[in-house]
């Protein structure tokens, strides 16, 4: 199928940008015409002439790390980007062959990718899901799945790409919509990170010789927002004392709950 024709096919399902990968210099007029941006796929990185012509277009291109790839090299093809007039270029870490099967996504690699570049860099992680939060947290800036991941896998990466990304990047909004976007991915990992411990608590309520509010040890939980507050010296004791307590309760009212009504 023509280029043009496979992306009008992708643009009746999809409303955001599309990326395409040139086979060869041919494929770049119809590309030009109807596709967002381009890929330069890991295994046409060393093909400098398909790379400048890429380039020449004007769309944003992402290129994609060789499996034999030094840092040098999978960042000297930004450079030639570059050279030709094109500075939209995102770096995307596509994996290494190891002893493992297939290809092994180099996490070390891609964040000293970002660190010296300073440009965007994705992880491929093709239709598996199961890197995403390790990704994320070694600074990814994005996350690429193949056409054929599900939709699960979809879901598993966006989830780990709010929750993780909430965790370990401290953001910098402008404006009340991006603020409340961000507020919104550090309440979707409050929810995650709530629901888990009151589940552990739960745990705990099974074990101890006392449970349920009889077995409160109020020393502990003095010295656990003690040292809350030295993670979040904004805050303070003074604010995060209420806040642990009802934090608390609402889990010993859970464990009960669960009781009661033989879950547990």
């Amino acid at each position: 199928m023509p280029a043009a024709e496979a992306v009008a096919a992708v643009r009746a399902e999809w409303a955001g940008p599309i990326l395409v990968e040139p086979f060869s210099t041919a494929d770049l007029p119809e590309i030009v015409a109807s596709a967002d941006g381009v890929v330069v796929g890991a295994a046409w990185m060393q093909d400098f002439q398909l790379v400048r012509a890429v380039a020449r277009l004007g769309l944003p291109v992402l290129v994609q790390r060789g499996p034999a790839a030094t840092l040098e090299e999978w960042l000297a093809i930004a450079d030639y980007c570059v050279a030709e007039g094109n500075d939209q270029v995102v770096l995307c870490e596509s994996g290494s062959r190891t002893h493992l099967a297939g290809v092994t996504l180099d996490l070390a690699l891609m964040r000293a990718a970002r660190e010296k570049s300073g440009r965007p860099v994705l992880a491929d992680l093709g239709e598996d899901p199961a890197l995403a939060a390790a990704a994320i947290a070694a600074g990814a800036d994005g996350l690429l799945l193949a056409p054929g991941a599900g939709e699960r896998a979809v879901l598993d990466a966006q989830e780990a790409v709010k929750i993780v990304g909430a965790v370990t990047r401290r953001e910098t909004p402008d404006s009340v919509l991006a603020a409340r976007g961000a507020v919104d991915r550090v309440d979707a990992a409050l929810a995650v990170l709530l629901e888990r411990r009151a589940e552990l608590a739960g745990t705990i309520q099974r074990l101890k010789p006392v449970g349920g509010f009889a077995g409160r040890d109020m020393d502990r939980e003095r010295r656990l927002v003690a040292e809350m507050a030295r993670r979040a010296p904004g805050l303070g004791e003074v604010r995060l004392a209420p806040i642990m307590n009802a934090v608390i309760e609402a889990g010993l009212h859970l464990a009960e709950e669960r009781r009661v009504s033989g879950q547990d």
